[in-house]
C-alpha cells in the first residue's frame, strides 16, 4: 500500500474551497475532481484560503489554512508546503485573495509566499487586466516568472500576457473553464416541475453583485413583455457572501424597487439560495434564453457563461472579454454595456424567431461540450505531470498556448 501511494503524484491546491461560498471555491472543487477523475494517480490536499471571521467546516483533503488579510498566513503556508513531500503546488490566483486591491494593487500576498516556496508551481490566473497598472502588471509578472506553468482560461487572456505583459509564451497555457457535461433535454418537464410550464424563461444565475448589471436586464424585462407578456425573468442565486457580510441585501433591495416600479412582479422572480450543480443545470435546460449583462469589461472568465454554453443555451450578454471570445461565430448575441434596450432587442430578435433560437442554441452547445470537466481534467492532469517532469508545456507552432498532448492521459 506504501509502495501504491508512493508512486502517486502528490498536489496542493491553494485556493478559497467548499463550504466557503464563492465562484473561485467552486471552480477549484470542481477541478480537483476533474483532475483526480482523469488520473488515479494523483492525490491531491488542499490550503485553503479561509475569509475573515469565517468558520467552516472543511472536507479532510483540507490540510492547511490562510487567513485571508493577514499577510503572515500566507507565508506560514509556504513553508508548511516546503516541508510535506508535494510534487507540485497548484496556485488558483484571484487578486482578492492574495492581497488587497481595487484599481491597482496596495498589497501582494502572493509574491511572499512564492519567496517562500520551494516546491514547483503551476498559478491560474483568474483575472488577467488590459492595460494594467504597473503595480498590477509587476504583481502578474512575478507570479509568472516564479511558476513552472501558467493556466488561463480565455485565449485573449494568453495573448494579452505575452503582447503586453511581454511573458514568457511557453510558460502560458489555455485550458478552458470546466462546466458539467451536459444533455440539453428536458426544457418542458423541467418548467413543469418548476411550476413554470406556460412560461418563456429568461434566467441568470451567480451570486448577485452590482457589478452583475442585473437592474439593466429588469428594465429590458419591461420592453420585453410588451411583445411576449408570458416572459418570467428568474434571477437564481444569492448575495455575495462578502457584499452580504459588508452591506447585507441592499443591493437585492434596489432591485426589487426596480421591479416593483416597472409594475414586473409577475415578470421578475428571486430564487435567493446558493445553488449546487444539479439545481443550476436544471435552472438551465428550463431557460428559453440565458443572459449576462455584466458591467466588467475586462472579466476575463465567466462560469455562469461557460455552464450555459454547455447546456446548449440561446445567449445574450454584454461585450466583457470572456464573452467575446466564446460566443464569437453565431454563438450568442452581444448586446451594449448598461443598455436595457439592446438587452431587450437582442433577447426580442432570439424570442421572434424560433430558427434562430434552434442555430444558436446547437452552436453554443457544439462548442460548450468542447469544455466538459472530463477533458478538461484530463489536460490539466497532463499539465501538472508535465511540470513535475520538467518538460514543455505548450506546442512551440501552430497553436502556441494548447497543451501538448499526453498519450498516458
Amino acid at each position: 500500500m506504501a509502495d501504491k501511494q508512493d508512486s502517486k503524484m502528490r498536489v496542493a491546491f491553494v485556493s478559497s474551497y467548499p463550504p466557503r461560498e464563492c465562484g473561485l471555491a467552486t471552480f477549484t472543487q470542481d477541478l480537483v475532481q476533474a483532475t483526480k477523475a482523469a488520473s488515479s494517480d494523483i492525490d491531491v490536499k488542499i490550503v485553503a484560503i479561509n475569509e475573515a471571521g469565517g468558520l467552516h467546516r472543511y472536507p479532510s483533503e483540507v490540510v492547511h489554512r490562510i487567513d485571508q488579510g493577514r499577510p503572515e498566513t500566507y507565508v506560514e503556508a509556504a513553508r508548511f508546503l516546503s516541508r510535506q513531500p508535494f510534487d507540485v503546488v497548484v496556485v488558483q490566483h484571484e487578486f482578492g485573495r492574495f492581497g488587497v486591491w481595487d484599481e491597482y494593487l496596495r498589497r501582494d500576498d502572493l509574491a511572499p509566499f512564492l519567496d517562500e516556496l520551494s516546491k514547483p508551481v503551476v498559478t491560474t490566473l483568474h483575472t488577467i487586466l488590459p492595460s494594467p497598472h504597473p503595480t498590477v502588471k509587476a504583481a502578474t509578472l512575478n507570479a509568472i516568472n516564479k511558476s513552472q506553468a501558467v493556466m488561463v482560461m480565455a485565449k485573449i487572456g494568453a495573448i494579452m500576457l505575452s503582447e503586453e505583459y511581454n511573458a514568457p509564451s511557453q510558460k502560458i497555457v489555455y485550458i478552458p473553464h470546466g462546466m458539467p457535461e451536459i444533455q440539453p433535454s428536458g426544457r418542458r418537464r423541467l418548467k413543469a416541475e418548476l411550476g413554470i410550464k406556460e412560461r418563456t424563461i429568461i434566467s441568470t444565475f451567480g451570486l448577485l453583485s452590482p457589478g452583475k448589471g442585473l437592474e439593466y436586464a429588469i428594465q429590458a424585462v419591461a420592453r420585453i413583455v410588451e411583445k411576449h407578456p408570458d416572459v418570467l425573468y428568474l434571477i437564481v442565486g444569492q448575495t455575495h457572501p462578502d457584499l452580504l457580510r459588508y452591506e447585507g441585501e441592499a443591493y437585492r433591495n434596489r432591485l426589487q424597487r426596480t421591479v416593483d416600479e416597472l409594475g414586473l412582479n409577475d415578470h421578475v422572480a428571486f430564487v435567493n439560495h446558493y445553488l449546487d450543480k444539479k439545481e443550476i443545470v436544471e435552472y438551465l435546460l428550463a431557460s428559453d434564453v440565458y443572459v449576462t449583462p455584466y458591467l466588467n469589461r475586462n472579466q476575463i472568465t465567466s462560469g455562469t457563461l461557460t455552464y450555459a454554453l454547455g447546456a446548449g443555451k440561446a445567449i445574450v450578454s454584454t461585450p466583457y472579454i470572456h464573452a467575446t471570445e466564446v460566443l464569437a461565430e453565431h454563438r450568442g448575441i452581444i448586446a451594449e454595456f448598461r443598455s436595457s434596450e439592446s438587452l431587450a432587442n437582442s433577447i426580442n430578435f432570439i424570442l421572434d424567431s424560433p430558427a434562430e433560437q434552434d442555430s444558436l442554441e446547437k452552436n453554443a452547445y457544439r462548442y460548450g461540450k468542447q469544455m466538459a470537466w472530463p477533458l478538461v481534467g484530463r489536460d490539466f492532469a497532463t499539465l501538472l505531470r508535465r511540470v513535475v517532469a520538467g518538460q514543455p508545456v505548450t506546442y512551440d507552432s501552430g497553436d502556441p498556448y494548447r497543451l501538448i498532448k499526453d498519450d498516458a492521459a
